[in-house]
């Protein structure tokens, strides 16, 4: 909608990741830096880590188009939560070896047996490994076994890992791989970018499609992008792209402040980017189907209530006595226990009234789980 408003020929800020929009930051140039140093040593483990949407796969979309496929071979699997044989399987068809029946021993095998032939036809082999965060200890050895597949002494496969900021932690302090971080020859972490190149990322980008101008840009925006989304590429093409289809909406020719403002109140109303990525859930057995208030949180409203009941019926027992004594009680003082009789009768009704509304409320999930 708005590319074709504002006469572009693309989308200039698309969250998947395209070689052709590569912004070189400070810290994506230090990056490549050690990807260049590390891909000449010709073996172990090149480790490339940022927060989430730092631009580590446009990072590595940018270089797989330097790479001569004549000169080196390249294998990319994205992981998920794979044990060891599963992992080996997937490097195996992320070379394109089809693998007859599930035997991680032949699947090793085919991968040894490919390694060798590419190196005798005089290319290296280069395995990316993206989301390593989510390997398991297992699997992580398993690459560090895959790493001393050998001709003579000319290492068959080097890898690049791509993780999350955890990968680096977990690479850093457990004490089962450190044979793999022995092998580890260079690493770097994407940070975000600076203050001063977000104007250039944005003019950058929007270059990449046709843009000459329209729509403009008020220099106050870039300051308050950046702020918003921390320097991190993918809010800032998530904020841009609002930028644009709100401008496309409203016929504006330039982008201002109170657009950035309206902008980013929709987007946190829509929780478009939270401070931090949900960690994923433990797995838990199931717990036993509750009875009518075994719910914990409905144990705590139940526990509270009948505190709370004990109290009322102790302070209603006072308040008789006080009545009941044989010397009349002075005007005031009536008035005053018959407010606080009929404040008691409110809180009562009040914490039966919430444990009523609490129990429908479990009885309503139950209902709808089965």
């Amino acid at each position: 909608m708005f590319d074709d408003f504002y006469g572009l020929t693309g989308r200039p800020f698309q969250l998947t990741p395209d070689p052709d929009f590569y912004f070189e930051s400070i810290t994506h140039r230090k990056a490549l830096s050690y990807l260049g140093y590390g891909l000449a040593q010709g073996e172990g483990f090149i480790v490339i880590t940022g927060e989430i949407g730092s631009g580590k796969s446009t990072l590595v979309a940018h270089l797989m188009k330097k790479i001569d496929p004549e000169q080196m071979t390249v294998g990319q699997i994205v992981t998920s939560n794979l044990d060891g044989e599963e992992l080996v399987h997937v490097v195996a068809q992320s070379f394109g070896l089809d693998i007859e029946g599930h035997d991680k021993a032949g699947a090793l095998g085919a991968i040894e047996d490919f390694l060798h032939e590419e190196a005798r036809a005089g290319r290296r082999c280069l395995l990316v490994v993206d989301e390593s965060q989510n390997l398991s200890i297992e699997a992580l050895e398993e690459l560090r076994m895959m790493s001393n597949f050998q001709l003579g002494s000319h290492p068959l496969l080097q890898q690049l890992l791509l993780g999350q900021p955890e990968f680096k932690e977990v690479l850093a302090s457990h004490g089962e791989l450190e044979q793999l971080r022995q092998r580890v020859i260079a690493a770097h972490h994407l940070g975000p970018m600076e203050s001063d190149e977000l104007q250039p990322y944005v003019e950058h980008r929007l270059t990449c499609v046709g843009w000459e101008g329209n729509p403009a840009w008020d220099q106050r925006v870039f300051a308050e992008m950046y702020e918003a989304s921390g320097g991190i590429p993918r809010r800032v093409n998530q904020i841009a792209t609002r930028l644009l289809l709100l401008g496309a909406v409203e016929q504006r020719t330039r982008i201002d402040s109170a657009m950035l403002s309206s902008v980013l109140k929709e987007m946190q109303g829509d929780n478009a980017f939270p401070e931090a990525a949900p960690k994923p859930m433990e797995k838990t057995e199931r717990p036993p189907a509750p009875g009518p208030v075994k719910h914990a949180f409905a144990q705590a409203v139940a526990e509270t209530s009948a505190g709370q009941d004990v109290e009322i019926a102790e302070l209603r027992e006072a308040v008789s006595e006080m009545k009941g004594e044989a010397a009349p009680l002075p005007d005031d003082l009536a008035e005053r226990l018959d407010i606080i009789e009929a404040r008691l009768d409110e809180q009562e009704a009040s914490v039966r009234q919430v444990l009523t509304m609490v129990i429908e409320w479990i009885e309503g999930e139950k209902r709808q789980a089965a």
